[in-house]
């Protein structure tokens, strides 16, 4: 049935089937103009029809309704978040199966020319973050609607999955900013686990007495925890093996206990850590300032844990295993610029190998 006349509104009447071949009457009501109803109507039809014959922003209507239910609340708002700012202005009435590489092609070059409020140029690790997003939803089109080619596979990622340099900080580095909170007991403890653990920030904030194995030394990581439009969020891990044991020396154990004393009246399963991952970012930023240490970005104190770790000779699995990454490649990929180069030591080791069987054909 065609746009009607409701009063000085208008509204629309259709039939519709389902996904399950259910047939559906629609009524939508409270239209400006006999335009918007049909227009309404056809974008409604578009998406039941679930053919690529649609345009990009109907198609994310689609997308969002299938990830909201298989992604974390607050990686799911992230997502949107960067795709509906940085790649759906570009693409909102384009019909997703005629989107070329061409197209792609001049979306990346418009986004590596474009500047911030400050008028510097995104950083390549941001480039690459609206990158991902993007291949993601040409994925999920070419996996599950028959998407015949993938334009963004043609056309090719942009951006870097880090920056050149990582920052770090080293031991020294790190007391000498841990100075600056000593009169801040719940600020000096949670850059203490931190920077000693490897735990992400989420991490630590979900911490609750009950994670706490004091006998065993052991931080059980269970959940996370985010604040998102002022509302606290509690999620699983970021990955299955997210959820993991880390063994804490001696000394911070010894600290952590000193500072749980303190808690009075906390219960088994409440938050130790009251404020957020701003609060924690503000006092870094402080701290550096009146340290005078090289500036780093929190998660860098994750990095820093790492890097120790390395250079007291453990290896990528180990590693992997205590930062609760969910595959050993992520940490070769993310740190392996921080493992010592062993090429020469092969070689001089082949290069005996080479005299030691001249000498044994020689006697």
């Amino acid at each position: 049935m065609p746009a009607s006349k409701d009063g000085k509104m208008w509204r629309c009447q259709f039939y519709y089937t389902d996904w399950q071949g259910v047939r559906h009457k629609k009524n939508k009501r409270g239209f400006r103009t006999k335009g918007e109803a049909e227009e309404w109507e056809r974008n409604f039809r578009q998406q039941q029809e679930r053919s690529l014959n649609m345009t990009f922003e109907n198609f994310l209507k689609l997308y969002y309704e299938d990830m909201e239910h298989r992604i974390r609340k607050s990686s799911f708002i992230n997502k949107k978040y960067i795709i509906d700012l940085k790649i759906l202005p570009y693409f909102k009435n384009k019909i997703i199966s005629e989107i070329t590489p061409s197209d792609i092609r001049s979306w990346q070059n418009t986004l590596m020319s474009a500047t911030d409020k400050d008028g510097k140029k995104y950083s390549q690790t941001y480039l690459k973050t609206i990158s991902n997003q993007m291949a993601a939803i040409f994925n999920y089109a070419e996996q599950y609607y028959d998407l015949k080619r993938n334009p963004y596979r043609k056309a090719g990622s942009f951006g870097r999955s880090r920056s050149d340099e990582m920052k770090i900080w080293t031991k020294e580095e790190f007391e000498k900013f841990l100075d600056t909170v000593k009169d801040k007991p719940e600020s000096r403890m949670a850059f203490l686990l931190l920077f000693w653990t490897g735990m992400r920030i989420g991490e630590l904030l979900a911490l609750t007495y009950s994670d706490i194995d004091f006998d065993k030394r052991i931080i059980h990581i269970t959940k996370s925890f985010q604040r998102i439009k002022g509302e606290d969020m509690i999620s699983e891990p970021k990955t299955e093996r997210g959820k993991r044991d880390i063994t804490i020396p001696v000394f911070l154990m010894e600290e952590l206990e000193d500072y749980c004393k303190h808690l009075y009246g906390i219960l088994p399963n409440e938050r130790m850590f009251k404020f957020t991952k701003s609060y924690m970012e503000h006092e870094i930023r402080r701290g550096i300032k009146e340290a005078g240490v090289s500036e780093i970005h929190l998660h860098c104190l994750r990095h820093s844990h790492c890097s120790m770790l390395i250079s007291l000779g453990y290896q990528p699995l180990e590693i992997a295993k205590r930062l609760g990454h969910e595959k050993v490649e992520t940490t070769l990929n993310t740190y392996s610029h921080l493992y010592p180069n062993k090429q020469m030591e092969m070689a001089d080791r082949l290069d005996q190998v080479s005299k030691e069987d001249k000498n044994a054909g020689n006697s």
